[in-house]
């Protein structure tokens, strides 16, 4: 008889060996992972700060360095804590909000009250110094040296080793002033120093890389202060403006003009008008905003860019809504075949980036070699008239902005109930009774926050107009506003137009902008609620 083990029967399989209590090694596991990335932010913070808060004391920000201080002593704070736990999460998420929102934010408000720009980018205090560094002559008759550049051999401050090609005589300079060369300095026959016991020679390249602090050093003597020229000579010189802390006046020695300082400038007191290059940034108040409404040249071009603004992003987006709409509407209609090809060819656009799609679109706008003028036989500047590069503008918002809409419109078709149509074709409602009274109510109340965003995105669809027409056509008069700029794009050129960067009078612009927008999505977004209480 065959054993019943042999026929079929399993041996039970032996014990496993015991692995102590379940789910102990992924917590240690888990555990010593979020030990090694605490450690790691920990010490990342830590060498941030040692990194960042030398030069915060060096350069004076106070209140950067207490911030980078309370900030490293609330991530130790929370971090070293066990109890801390919803912290832990939110303090990222506040130090990002805060670095890359409000700061931001605050410092365009407080750009926005002062005259910071082309002429008036410095403090005050630097703008003396530029002046007075800048006006700075060789003197007549005076000394001439051939220069070797050296430092100690450990690095440090430069010094100039300065030979007079009359007397042969060596003598070091540095920001103390002149004294004579270490002893047993040689020189070549053409003056260049060539030995210097206890100082390092420089080469070309390693002067090249200290050409900043070469042409900032002034060595001072009598008369005025020995400055490098170039990287072989040397000459004395003297700045032909001083300046009376006093008076708060800068004098030219040359004509005896006196500049004193007025709205940011120093300006000659000669009744001339004639203001020296660099000024200083000043605090103007509410002038930047209330400049919109009383300069003459600000308030016409700015109230044209508005009205073109607010009919731009009202034409680009219902063009696109009604587009969509009606796309959508064929495209559901049960019977017709192909509907999910047609829905893919119809969103080549959606898919395609926008900024290719608008460069493509400028070339087929070309007069000469454009696709347009080639389809229709004519020669029509369409980026060159007002009226043809609005249109054009808005046509390629439209192409770029109808395939969104038709997929709102499609996915809110799909989703309305079907009994709603059948009901008001029952009560005897024609197709497009229904349509007014049933479906386009609700449509529009599932609608209407893409519309609102659509609005305030084409109010600040500064790629479309910027990469298309650049703003223009503009008139010729040398106006900053083109006849296709929006706020944005005519803001843009504010700043960093050819006519001088106005950074403050933008910063204000753009405030402006966000307050406009603003307004208007609260409205939307206030008869989008009316919508939905009368559609309830």
């Amino acid at each position: 008889m065959t054993s019943p083990t042999l026929q079929g029967s399993r041996r039970p399989a032996a014990p496993a060996p015991a692995a102590g209590p379940p789910g102990r090694r992924p917590r240690r596991a888990g555990a010593l992972t979020a030990q090694l990335v605490k450690i790691a932010l920990l010490s990342g913070v830590t060498a941030l700060a040692l990194f960042a808060a030398p030069k915060l004391y060096q350069d004076g920000h106070w209140a950067g360095l207490g911030a980078l201080a309370a900030g490293t002593g609330a991530t130790f704070w929370v971090y070293l804590s066990p109890r801390r736990l919803a912290a832990k999460y939110l303090l990222p998420a506040t130090v990002l909000f805060l670095a890359f929102v409000v700061y931001p934010v605050l410092h365009i408000v407080a750009v926005s009250f002062t005259d910071y720009g082309d002429g008036h980018l410095l403090t005050k205090e630097q703008a003396v110094r530029t002046l007075v560094d800048n006006s700075v002559e060789p003197v007549p008759d005076g000394a001439s040296y051939t220069l070797t550049v050296a430092t100690e051999p450990a690095g440090g401050p430069l010094v100039l080793l300065l030979t007079d090609p009359a007397t042969g005589r060596t003598e070091a300079g540095t920001a103390r002033g002149l004294a004579p060369a270490p002893a047993g300095t040689l020189t070549a026959p053409d003056g260049r120093v060539t030995t210097a016991p206890g100082l390092r020679i420089l080469t070309i390249g390693q002067v090249n890389a200290r050409a900043q602090e070469l042409k900032e050093l002034r060595v001072p003597v009598d008369g005025g202060f020995v400055i490098g020229q170039g990287l072989s000579s040397a000459t004395t010189a003297r700045p032909t403006l001083t300046y009376d802390g006093r008076a708060d006046t800068l004098t030219d020695t040359r004509g005896g003009t006196v500049y004193r300082a007025e709205d940011g400038r120093f300006t000659a007191t000669d009744g001339s008008g004639r203001t020296l290059p660099t000024g200083w940034q000043r605090t103007v108040g509410f002038a930047n905003f209330t400049a919109v409404l009383t300069s003459p040249a600000v308030r016409g071009p700015f109230l044209s860019v508005l009205a073109w603004t607010f009919g731009f992003a009202a034409l680009s987006t219902g063009a696109s809504f009604a587009l969509g709409l009606g796309l959508a509407f064929t495209l559901h209609h049960p019977r017709l075949r192909g509907q999910r090809a047609y829905r893919s060819l119809l969103l080549l656009p959606y898919a395609m980036p926008a900024f290719i799609g608008i460069l493509i679109w400028q070339s087929m706008y070309n007069r000469d070699f454009g696709l347009l003028n080639q389809l229709l036989h004519t020669r029509i500047d369409w980026l060159g008239d007002v009226w043809s590069a609005r249109f054009a503008v808005v046509l390629t918002s439209l192409w770029l902005g109808f395939p969104n809409m038709l997929l709102i419109c499609t996915g809110v078709l799909q989703s309305m109930p079907a009994e709603l149509n059948e009901s008001a074709r029952i009560d005897g409602a024609g197709p497009w009774t229904a349509f007014r009274a049933v479906t386009f109510p609700l449509l529009l109340v599932a609608a209407s926050p893409v519309l609102i965003s659509s609005f305030a995105f084409n109010f600040n669809n500064f790629n479309a107009v910027q990469l298309l027409t650049g703003g223009g056509p503009f008139d010729g008069a040398g106006g900053t506003a083109g006849a296709t700029d929006i706020l944005i794009s005519y803001t843009y050129r504010v700043a960093f137009g050819g006519q001088g960067a106005q950074y403050g009078f933008a910063a204000a612009l753009s405030i402006l902008i966000f307050l406009l927008v603003g307004l208007i999505t609260l409205v939307g977004y206030r008869r989008t609620r009316a919508l939905e209480e009368l559609n309830a």
